[in-house]
């Protein structure tokens, strides 16, 4: 899992305990951190050293969780890993995204900035770590923008975007495809994250798996 020569651990993020569960299974030397306010388990994946945080649901407890893992526990790498809606036509239940692009979809300090942009940065898309994008591609077994594996469903690379709000009807999944032409899919936790990372300098990556389109229907 390392994508360079320091050997500090890396850190997985999920929102939700469906979203951890399968990742503690593979945990080995598994121990859990008395870490208050959030839950951690320390241990290794694969033989490479691995903290499991779960986050909450939402922007700000996914940047606090980030950044009490850079604080304390000098993570060196983030990945993020959970479900999202699909936004993008081309992209259907059981699909996985990449995000290689992270956006707060609900940021609108106009008109003193840009609609998008983070006040006073002059950014309104954070980057994914390159170097770790393309190792989580070639995990899954996935070197281009969109990718078939073996497993039967398709891997998006691109826009992810984030907002304190649970997309779920056919005028909100719209409004963000105007919006947004290019934005894969939406969620709640992984902008927030980026931003954490860009300021730290952190190697930074999310992992969606597409649960639902963001429609009416996505809360069946």
């Amino acid at each position: 899992m390392s994508t360079s020569s320091n050997t500090g651990p890396t850190a997985i993020i999920s929102a939700l305990p469906e979203e951890q569960r399968g990742l503690i299974d593979l945990l080995s030397n598994h121990e859990h951190l008395a870490q208050i306010p959030r839950s951690l388990e320390r241990g290794l994946i694969h033989g490479q050293p691995v903290i499991l945080a779960l986050a909450g649901v939402g922007k700000v407890s996914a940047a606090t969780t980030a950044t009490l893992l850079i604080e304390r526990h000098q993570v060196q790498r983030i990945i993020f890993t959970g479900v999202a809606g699909g936004v993008a036509a081309q992209v259907n239940v059981g699909d996985v995204v990449v995000g290689s692009e992270y956006l707060q979809h609900d940021m609108d300090a106009s008109p003193l900035f840009p609609r998008f942009e983070i006040p006073y940065t002059g950014i309104s898309r954070y980057s994914g770590d390159a170097a770790l994008v393309a190792h989580v591609l070639g995990a899954l077994g996935a070197d281009s923008m969109l990718a078939s594996n073996q497993k039967g469903f398709n891997i998006h690379q691109g826009l992810i975007v984030s907002g304190d709000r649970f997309v779920s009807s056919k005028q909100e999944v719209q409004a963000l495809r105007d919006a947004l032409p290019d934005a894969l899919c939406v969620e709640m936790e992984g902008a927030a994250i980026a931003q954490v990372c860009h300021d730290y300098h952190i190697p930074f990556v999310a992992v969606r798996s597409i649960s639902d389109k963001a429609d009416d229907h996505a809360c069946n």
